[in-house]
């Protein structure tokens, strides 16, 4: 697979040092779950999903989630977090090939 999009998006867009805040971290892959045939050609299509996820602040994991195939394509992750500070937001997915990606925001509270 080739370059893969991925997006990191905080609600609210203006937040303060201490709030809550939800990250949606959205990406572009296909999420073949390896039991559907290609049409044109009959064969099974390979495998290919997402099967971590682990967030990051400032070098701290906030979290991780294990997805499975079943994850439609191009899946949307949500987790919360407290903000502590401003500091880089480091989002980090894996896929069932062992390919690892990794994507980052810089967090800049207001207030």
């Amino acid at each position: 697979m080739g370059k893969i999009q991925s997006l990191i998006k905080i609600k609210p867009k203006k937040f303060k040092d201490g709030e809550i805040v939800k990250v949606n971290f959205m990406v572009i892959h296909p999420m073949e779950t390896g039991m559907r045939k290609d049409k044109k050609t009959g064969q099974i299509v390979p495998a290919d999903y997402i099967n971590s996820i682990k967030f990051n602040y400032n070098g701290k994991e906030i979290t991780n989630m294990t997805v499975w195939e079943s994850v439609s394509a191009n899946p949307v992750f949500t987790t919360y977090m407290k903000i502590n500070g401003k500091g880089n937001l480091t989002v980090t997915f894996t896929d069932n090939k062992g390919n690892s990606y990794e994507t980052s925001k810089k967090i800049k509270p207001k207030g």
